[in-house]
Order: structure tokens, then C-alpha cells, then sequence
């Protein structure tokens, strides 16, 4: 089984400087690192639809951060316009939009393509692998605060940039040394692990527990565990979600807008009817997530 010394740089790898790298998106998360990437001399193109195409056309892309503002002109192609393979495609779209992105991306994949998706939960493992057979898929955790302001702008809200990935299966595919050398010296941390799909985990469970308690108790976090029962809400909250993922064989290592329902909360709802694992409150907040979806469609008539 290979190591991760086997993600040492070969002496036959392609230099960081010559992998096609392809950001899908180029929101806060895509623009962010893919922006960060072209700072650092990286061959990057983003894959963007027509109306954010002519933004950045324009505008270019702009990104305000407390580790240092930027502005750039970066290679721009549409789904119709992709020619060729890439080395690298760095999926950052919301899981919404994974459908259009699985179909957007199959001319830019080949046999020897890594995939490396950003999106939150472990269902996009699955789509990316049934239709990808014999491209590598990597999983991968990033934590970043951003988001895009009204001039389009990616504007950077706290000091955290973070990536981290690596092998589903534990084994580290050819290209990783690579695509790992190329992550590197950009201005944020980029770490490869063996242990990923723990790491997926534990966000997908942290982001499920804060967002169940948000949304039922309609106030912060701070306002929540500062009244009476706030705190032992909290942690009943935080058993559940984590009860399930120890069910599913992934416990935990310690103890108006679209939003990513079914990626997010709804998987994990489908896992605790799997595996027989109690689940009142996430499906308390599945039906209050569900009826927020359902509002502008509703609005619309």
C-alpha cells in the first residue's frame, strides 16, 4: 500500500508551475484559493457561467483580505468552451449545484485527472466516483471564511485558509506528489493526510450541529448557550449529530438564500434511518430548512 512518502515530489512529476489547474466556481471559496493560486505563479482557469464571466471580464478578480488585497485578470472558460484535459480540478460549487457541475466538468476530466471537491458532506464522494470512474477523487476539507459582496468582490472575513486532503481509500494515487506540490506556497496552509474521511466527518458534524441549533432556536450561538437551558440544548444537539456518525462507523474524535438541506442535514437524517440511529431534532430542522427552501418558489405564485 503506498504511503504518504509516496506524495514526495518524482522526478518524472510535471513542475507546480505546469499543472492545469481548473477552479470550478468563482465564488468566495473557488475565487478565494484559486485566486491565491494565480498569485503564486499556478496555471489556473475558472470555470464560471456567462454572467460572472463578463463580471470578472470587466472588473477582474478582486480579493480583499486581511492577508492581502488582490486584484487579477485570470483565464475564464464556460462549460461549452473547455478544451482540453486538466490535472487538477478543484471543485468548490455549493452541493445545489453539483448536478451541472458533474456534467460541466466531463470534458475537462481524463484517466490520469484529480478531483478535488470542497463541498460540505459525503454524498458528492459518490456522484463524483459513479461518473468518474477512472479519474482519482480525492476528499478534502477547507475552511475559509468569505464571502462575495454586492460588487462581486471575494472578501475575505476572518484570518482562517485551509486546505486539507487526500486518499478515500487510504492509498495515495499517482499525481498526488504533484498536485501537492503545487498547493503549496500560496499563502495558505495545505496539508495532505492518509485520514480524510475523518476530517469530512467531523466538519459535516459540526456544521450540521451549529446550523440545527441556529436554526431552531433563531438566535447565535452566543445568545443561545447564554439563557437558561442554552447549553444543554447545545450538547443534546451535538450528541445526535455525532450518535449518528458513531453509528455510521465515524465517531467522533472529540466528543430566504439557497441552502445546502439535503447535503448537510438531510444525509445525515438518511444515515440515522439506516443505521437506527435517533434523530428528533435534525428532523425538527430537515422540515424547518425544508419550508425556508420552499419560500421564494411559493412567494413566486
Amino acid at each position: 500500500m503506498s504511503t504518504m512518502r509516496d506524495a514526495l515530489p518524482r522526478p518524472d512529476d510535471p513542475r507546480p508551475d505546469d499543472l492545469r489547474i481548473l477552479v470550478v466556481g468563482a465564488g468566495a471559496t473557488g475565487g478565494y484559493f484559486g485566486g491565491r493560486l494565480i498569485e503564486a505563479g499556478r496555471d489556473v482557469t475558472f470555470l464560471v457561467r456567462p454572467g460572472r464571466a463578463a463580471q470578472l471580464a470587466a472588473g477582474g478578480l478582486q480579493i480583499i483580505s486581511g492577508h492581502g488585497d488582490l486584484t487579477l485578470q485570470p483565464k475564464l472558460v464556460t462549460a461549452d468552451a473547455i478544451d482540453g484535459h486538466y490535472h487538477l480540478i478543484l471543485l468548490s460549487v455549493k452541493a445545489y449545484g453539483l448536478e451541472q457541475a458533474l456534467l460541466d466538468i466531463a470534458p475537462a476530466v481524463g484517466k490520469d485527472t484529480i478531483i478535488l471537491p470542497l463541498l460540505n458532506g459525503l454524498r458528492h464522494i459518490d456522484r463524483l466516483r459513479d461518473t468518474f470512474g477512472e479519474a482519482e477523487v480525492l476528499g478534502g476539507v477547507c475552511v475559509v471564511s468569505a464571502t462575495l459582496d454586492g460588487a462581486g468582490r471575494v472578501v475575505q472575513l476572518a484570518g482562517m485558509q485551509e486546505l486539507t486532503y487526500g486518499p478515500l481509500s487510504g492509498v495515495i494515487p499517482r499525481g498526488a506528489s504533484a498536485v501537492h506540490a503545487a498547493l503549496q506556497g500560496a499563502g495558505f496552509t495545505a496539508g495532505l493526510t492518509e485520514n480524510i474521511v475523518p476530517a469530512m466527518w467531523q466538519k459535516w458534524i459540526m456544521l450540521s450541529s451549529l446550523g440545527a441549533l441556529n436554526c431552531l432556536m433563531r438566535g447565535t450561538v452566543g445568545e443561545i448557550i447564554g439563557v437558561p437551558g442554552g447549553p444543554a440544548f447545545a450538547e443534546q444537539l451535538l450528541s445526535e449529530t455525532a450518535g449518528i456518525a458513531a453509528a455510521a462507523g465515524h465517531p467522533l474524535r472529540d466528543a430566504g438564500q439557497p441552502v445546502e438541506v439535503d447535503a448537510i442535514i438531510g444525509d445525515l437524517v438518511r444515515l440515522a434511518d439506516r443505521f437506527g440511529a435517533p434523530a428528533p431534532l435534525l428532523r425538527l430542522t430537515m422540515i424547518n430548512l425544508s419550508v425556508y427552501r420552499a419560500r421564494p418558489a411559493r412567494s413566486g405564485h
